[in-house]
């Protein structure tokens, strides 16, 4: 019965197994290698095969296991199932055909491709454990390895690799397993045999060819150099190598004592140093301390020479030899000083005595400093005997702390950190010293790097005991915002990383009864660092380093909400940190004031332009926490710095001083009288320190244009002379010829006019509006520029009085100017964008007021559209060229945007006429004087059709931009909700193309109202040089012409006629205009050679007259003389299918 109980219960268990078995794979596939599927059926191929039959499955399966680069892990699991029957089918092909065959690298590389991958993905230390390890195997690999060593590579990409390379890094790995058998080597050596004798103690020829094979591969630049150090680590080190290790050391000694320029010698000395590194290693002590001596002496004279100099690896592979040199020299003792770390594995942690353990182990390590004194100098300094040569080792390795280069910094780390290990403690605080006296003011950027990442390392290995943190936090928090000036940049983002990497550690490494008071140091520049740095890798470092303390340090007061706020992704933008994470940081109390201490000392006087505005903002971001003490004290700070010598200093303070201003005004926080006062001659103190002059001036003056701008919307109280003298220093803001400085000073006289410039007669504003209007006609484009702007941000009160002359003269300033030196392109945009603000702002006044309709307010309207209106098409016709390439396309964007705007305005009044007409009552003399113009509708047919063709005629042209822009305009007038545009001609056929896509079909061809405009465009995409536009809009073209194949013949006629006579049109329109004519010609050949219009040549003689190219060089000039082919085209001297 019992039995038969234990069957059942047997057998229960094995079904368990199973399912958990099955649900195990499910898992993996879903969650880890999601190819696996794809990946088995190659492999299962390929084993059934016998190899590899088609070279692409190989590729496949590589560029499925690089994309696990970065989580090699995950494909830990599978290396089992791919590995062995890859590996198997190479030792059964090689036993087969045997390594004399010419086949059977054919067969090895493919496979060697795909091991060498995961070698790459997951390490050799993962993928080596499924290799093969029989004692045959030895000999077998050794012969493959030779005939692998006689290829030459026949590429060096990767991508077009053959599998040479792969060959020799797996076969060199097999080895590096095979080596370790646990039998001597001369007794499977079958080359014994034939040799007539072998000395004692000599190496068997088996162990001769692969050190012959390894040397070679010492000297080479590929991965095969550091694998076979690997594989001769493995096979000196063993017992019965006596005479190979002592003649490769020897060997070595060769090669470290010569000194060559030579390329190949060079790469000689890699390999050997790093060879000795990996020998060091994995070798016994007590053999490696025979040759010490002899290894130092040549490490320690390489280490001073130019070649170590030259070569930053070979320094890292020194450092890394030096460091195992000193391993050898002490040894390993029982680390009784070393401070005890946290429980690190989840079993231990979840035991029921875990937490009576960690007490134990925290009260342990609040030991007085007396009895760990007493116990570390009586057990082992008396025991201890360092040997002199460590002192020298240490040295080395504090002197590669400070490198120049970041490999050598962290070997030299690593090798402080092991070194100390076998220290006592007498000596480990001396070594913690000499590392703390890297973090001095003279030492540069390097040293402080390598020290933080020494004390990481001494953290991480419990070599610094709670008693010395307090020292050593007091120089991380330094490093924690280590920035130093270097011309127009600064140095520093790599030691403020690592500098959070010793503060991550930390929290790794101690007890929270250690670690209270120094996270309460910590937090607050951590989180200082994850908000306000500039580079965006040691904000997610900073971070980082509070979570981990957060987490491991227990109860910490708004941690977990803090971490959950400033998380990866929230701090990947600057600006989100600044104004968003800091913001809600700063809530909790004991951050408000570190952040506003930052910002104030470090921030608003940083080396970045963007980062200077960024702070300003922040800075004032915070006020709402506390507005008195931002009004009395940090403002009293920041306004003496707005006349400092540092440039950056009083750019920053200046732009703080006004958004703080702004901010406090918003907070309802009045300032006192002598603070307005202090704000208020700012301005005039900057200009009398004549500070806009020089280096600087520029963004000086943008800065002042933002203060005047704050105090503007804060409403400061300002004198008379305070306001004249801030208006002319807009003014002049506004003449100059940098378009940031033009924007900053409209942005500014926006809010500063209204604030302290209302009139109280009529005069002055007369006499600011007329300034402007003057100025549009300046021989200066830049006063013409800001002018414009000027004009388009000026309330209705100073526009009312000459509203007339100002349109027509914006009008004027629209159209391309008669003499050539005076044309700009950018007067000419600002011009339109003023000109329709102009139109919005006296239309919004007086569709807002009383009077609806009246003789003036006529006026105004019908301005607009026969005036504004045709400047606005006049400038989409704007194709001007200068050096920057095609600037008219600034104010064709430009003019497509205003016409969108005042077709608003018109039919805005329109509605509104309509919905009035039975309320209003005017004079008979003026309903008389206008009754026609408002029988007719403002916003009428003509504009509409003038509307749309020139909106579709930019949305074809060569320039994305300016078609994208087309087509939002033209898909806003059609859907906008608010106000209907009336009379747009085939209305429902352009909207049957706008929704579905942004670019225009030219189905619009069909339309005698669109077709036109819309080849015209056509024409210079077709002809342009553009290769990608020109072959898209051909064949939307062809695709137009094409759909009349299966409509009857009179309507392919029809459509081929139509688009002739519109070429026609394009030619008479633009004669003489080489942009239009010449794209139009090639169009035309083109068309010619698709064989269009060869079949209506007797339907239209005129056409054909036209668009038949001219046989000879009279009729050519006869075209030039008329302006239809531009003189310097070229386009018909050459063949044409049209002649033939």
């Amino acid at each position: 019965m019992a039995m038969a109980v234990d069957a059942i219960v047997n057998e229960e268990e094995e079904e368990v197994d199973d399912e958990q078995g099955t649900s195990c794979k499910k898992a993996l596939q879903k969650y880890f290698l999601q190819e696996w599927n794809v990946v088995r059926s190659i492999l299962d191929d390929i084993v059934a095969a016998g190899g590899v039959a088609d070279f692409a499955s190989v590729h496949k399966i590589r560029s499925i296991m690089d994309k696990y680069q970065q989580e090699g892990q995950l494909l830990e699991p599978y290396l089992e199932s791919i590995v062995i029957p890859l590996m198997s089918l190479i030792r059964s092909k090689t036993v087969d055909l045997g390594t004399e065959s010419e086949e059977i690298l054919e067969v090895v590389k493919p496979l060697c491709i795909v091991i060498y991958t995961l070698v790459t993905v997951c390490g050799y230390k993962a993928v080596i454990k499924f290799f093969p390890h029989q004692v045959s195997d030895l000999e077998l690999a050794v012969s493959l390895l030779e005939k692998c060593h006689s290829t030459i590579a026949t590429s060096s990409l990767r991508q077009e690799s053959t599998g040479e390379m792969e060959a020799k890094c797996v076969m060199l790995l097999w080895l590096s397993i095979l080596v370790l058998v646990p039998f001597d080597i001369s007794s499977v050596d079958t080359s014994i045999a034939e040799t007539s004798h072998l000395k004692m103690d000599e190496p068997p020829p088996l162990v001769l060819r692969i050190l012959e094979f390894c040397k070679d591969y010492l000297s080479s630049a590929g991965p095969m150099r550091t694998i076979s150090g690997l594989l001769l680590s493995k096979l000196l080190t063993r017992p019965d190598m006596s005479k190979a290790f002592t003649s490769f050391i020897e060997w070595t000694h060769e090669i470290l004592s010569a000194s060559s320029d030579n390329v190949l010698d060079h790469f000689r000395l890699l390999g050997a140093v790093e060879a000795l590194a990996a020998i060091f290693k994995a070798g016994s002590r007590k053999v490696l301390l025979d040759v010490v001596p002899i290894v130092w002496n040549d490490v320690s004279a390489l280490i001073k020479s130019r070649m170590a100099a030259r070569s930053p690896l070979l320094r890292k592979y020194l450092v890394k030899l030096t460091q195992r040199v000193g391993l050898v020299c002490l040894p390993y003792r029982s680390p009784s000083w070393h401070y005890k770390g946290k429980i690190t594995s989840l079993r231990q942690s979840i035991l029921p005595d875990a937490a009576n353990i960690a007490d134990s182990c925290g009260d342990g390590a609040d030991m007085s400093l007396s009895n760990k004194e007493e116990e570390m100098s009586t057990e082992q300094d008396e025991d201890m005997d360092v040997p002199e040569l460590v002192e020298e080792i240490i040295e080395v390795l504090l002197t590669g702390l400070k490198d120049t280069d970041t490999v050598v910094r962290w070997s030299a780390a690593k090798g402080i950190g092991r070194v100390t290990s076998r220290l006592t403690f007498s000596l480990a605080d001396e070594v913690l010293s000499s590392v703390l006296e890297l973090f001095s003011p003279l030492e540069g950027d390097g040293s402080w790097h390598g020290g933080c990442l020494a004390l990481a390392e001494l953290a991480r290995r419990g070599l610094l005991l709670p008693i010395s943190l307090p020292k050593v936090v007091h120089v991380v928090i330094k490093a924690l915002h280590y920035d130093i000036r270097r011309g127009p940049h600064s140095v520093g983002a790599h030691v403020r990383d690592a500098a959070a990497y010793v503060c991550w550690a930390f929290g790794r490494a101690y007890y929270h009864s250690d670690m209270r008071s120094i996270l309460e140091q910590l937090a607050p520049h951590l989180l200082i660092v994850a908000c306000y740095d500039r580079e965006v890798n040691c904000r997610r470092a900073a971070a980082a380093a509070f979570q981990e303390n957060v987490g491991r340090q227990g109860d910490y007061p708004h941690g977990i909400d803090i971490v959950n706020t400033a998380d990866y992704f929230a701090l990947s933008s600057r600006v989100n940190s600044y104004l968003n994470v800091a913001v809600c940081i700063a809530q909790y109390e004991g951050y408000l004031y570190p952040f506003v201490d930052e910002l104030l000392h470090s921030k608003i006087c940083h080396w970045d332009k963007g980062l200077r505005d960024l702070a300003a903002r922040a800075l004032s971001a915070l006020v709402k926490y506390e507005p008195k003490h931002f009004a009395n004290s940090v403002l009293e700070k920041i306004i003496p710095c707005t006349l400092s010598t540092d440039l950056c200093m009083r750019h920053g303070a200046t732009l703080a001083a006004g958004e703080l201003v702004l901010a406090l005004h918003e907070c309802n926080c009045a300032l006192s009288a002598d603070k307005q006062k202090q704000v208020a001659g700012l301005v005039p103190a900057i200009e009398k320190a004549r500070l806009y002059r020089g280096k600087g001036g520029e963004i000086m003056r943008a800065a002042v244009s933002r203060f005047i701008e704050c105090i503007s919307l804060a409403h400061i109280s300002l004198p008379d002379k305070t306001r004249k003298s801030l208006l002319d220093t807009l003014n002049e803001n506004l003449r100059h010829p940098n378009s940031q400085i033009q924007t900053a000073a409209v942005d500014a006289l926006k809010h500063f006019v209204p604030a302290y410039l209302q009139p109280v007669d009529g005069k002055g504003t007369y006499d600011i509006s007329s300034k402007y209007v003057e100025q549009l006609s300046d021989p200066n484009v830049a006063v013409r520029r800001g002018s414009a702007l000027a004009l388009g941000i000026l309330p209705y009160e100073f526009l009312a009085k000459r509203w007339k002359d100002i349109l027509l003269k914006l009008c004027r300033a629209c159209e391309i100017e008669d003499n050539p030196e005076d044309r700009d392109a950018e007067a000419r945009v600002n011009a339109v964008k003023g000109l329709v603000a102009v139109c919005e702002i006296l239309t919004e006044f007086r569709t807002a007021s009383s009077v609806h309709i009246g003789k003036d307010n006529m006026s105004l309207f019908l301005l607009i559209k026969n005036e504004v209106m045709r400047s606005l098409f006049n400038a989409l016709d704007d194709y001007s060229v200068d050096n920057r390439g095609d600037v008219g396309s600034w104010v064709r964007e430009a003019a497509m945007d205003g016409l969108e705007r005042c077709s608003y305005i018109l039919c805005r009044r329109d509605t509104m006429g309509s919905q009035n007409k039975g309320e209003d009552c005017l004079q008979v003399s003026e309903r008389d004087a206008f009754r026609e113009d408002q029988i007719k509708p403002l916003f009428d047919a003509d504009l509409a059709t003038n509307l749309a063709s020139g909106i579709v005629k930019q949305a074809v042209e060569k320039m994305d931009k300016l078609r994208e822009a087309a087509a939002k305009v033209l898909q806003r007038i059609l859907y906008n909700q608010t106000i209907f545009i009336p009379f747009i001609p085939y209305r429902e056929k352009l909207e049957e193309i706008i929704p579905h896509d942004t670019e225009l079909k030219w189905g619009l061809l069909d339309f005698r109202c669109y077709s036109k405009p819309l080849l015209s465009g056509l024409v210079v995409a077709i002809g342009g040089l553009q290769d990608s536009l020109r072959k898209a809009s051909l064949a939307a073209l062809l695709d137009y012409l094409q759909v009349s194949g299966t409509a009857n013949c009179n309507e392919s006629n029809s459509r081929e006629l139509n688009l002739s006579a519109d070429i026609l049109w394009v030619l008479q329109h633009y004669k003489r205009c080489d942009r239009v004519i010449t794209p139009t010609l090639k169009t035309i050949e083109i068309l010619f050679s698709k064989n269009v219009f060869l079949n209506m040549q007797d339907k239209n003689q005129e056409v054909t007259a036209i668009l038949t190219l001219p046989e000879s060089p009279s009729e050519i000039w006869d075209l030039m003389e008329v302006g239809i082919i531009p003189e310097k085209s070229g386009f018909l001297w050459r063949d044409s299918p049209a002649r033939k």
